[in-house]
């Protein structure tokens, strides 16, 4: 049996350990790297004994060489709080990987996936969003080194493909969550979650009526699998994520209740180019991928808690 080749960047991830649980879980040789930025070690080392598993410490925004039949490019911290922590550092993750992955796809001839993000849309003038939406960005707004990175990896995908004739799949992540998720990551679930399990004020921006679409991680990996093995004329973009829409407020009160919390509901204002909107127009992803979300909110925050009561004992 020959095995797949597969690298992963940013392995060590949330979203990249599950997808190198997943890709040993078919058989695959999966090659994770990751500079442990946002990664977790924790994340990975039930696979260190594996015998076709393999980690790699590097950063991609040092060329890299390997042979591989398949690369996931998921290196760049994902947060807020991690990504405006170094903007130039996640500006350069986001451009110079996508340079050097692309790259290295070129000289191996692999087929190279593009996790890109919701975020390319900005705060968005359209509701849902489509993939034909360009966008209502601000170029130089708090967030801007995360939401223009991410474009500028779009279009190298799109120039790599065009020019020298690279397989490529983007794929447009809305938000995620699950377990692994970093605790400190400053992202709504995960703070609500850990703040819930702590008994703390549950802090919500504004008055909490921004919606978000909330998309467990099994689906995502699930999404980023398919969007790999579809026919290599189908390049993307595509949208994954969950299309229910919640508001902020409502997640808040979701998870008091799940975690049987006596944390109280506090108000403080709004951060600058939050998004008063953001939720997914699938019908690409169905009719191209056959591919939809699963998992409710309930059941994918009910595992997302079991999680971190084990982390934060």
């Amino acid at each position: 049996m020959t095995r797949k080749k597969v690298l992963i960047t940013g392995g060590a991830g949330f979203a990249g350990s599950h997808l190198c649980d997943r890709l040993l879980g078919e058989g695959c040789e999966v090659y994770c790297l990751d500079n442990f930025f946002t990664g977790q070690k924790q994340n990975i080392v039930h696979l260190l004994n594996h015998p076709y598993f393999e980690l790699i410490r590097h950063d991609v925004t040092a060329p890299f060489f390997i042979e591989a039949d398949e690369i996931y490019n998921l290196a760049c911290p994902a947060s807020p709080i991690h990504y405006q922590y170094n903007a130039i550092k996640t500006m350069k993750t986001s451009v110079m990987g996508a340079i050097n992955m692309l790259g290295l796809a070129k000289r191996i001839k692999a087929k190279i996936l593009q996790a890109s993000t919701s975020e390319v849309y900005g705060d968005p003038l359209v509701h849902p969003q489509a993939e034909n939406y360009w966008g209502h960005v601000n170029p130089i707004g708090e967030r801007s080194c995360y939401d223009e990175g991410k474009r500028s990896a779009e279009t190298l995908f799109v120039n790599y493909h065009k020019q020298n004739n690279v397989k490529i799949k983007i794929i447009r992540i809305f938000n995620t969550y699950g377990p692994r998720m970093h605790p400190n990551d400053g992202r709504v679930v995960s703070n609500f979650i850990v703040q819930a399990l702590q008994n703390k004020d549950i802090t919500v921006y504004g008055e909490g009526q921004q919606t978000r679409s909330f998309q467990y991680v099994d689906d995502l990996v699930e999404g980023m699998t398919r969007m790999m093995n579809s026919a290599d004329a189908f390049t993307g973009p595509v949208n994954i994520g969950n299309p229910n829409e919640f508001t902020i407020l409502e997640l808040a009160e979701q998870v008091i209740k799940l975690t049987g919390s006596k944390s109280k509901i506090i108000n403080k204002p709004l951060p600058a180019d939050d998004p008063m909107m953001r939720q997914p127009d699938i019908t690409l992803a169905k009719k191209e991928l056959n591919w939809a979300p699963k998992i409710e909110l309930e059941e994918g925050l009910e595992k997302t808690i079991a999680y971190f009561r084990e982390v934060i004992r």
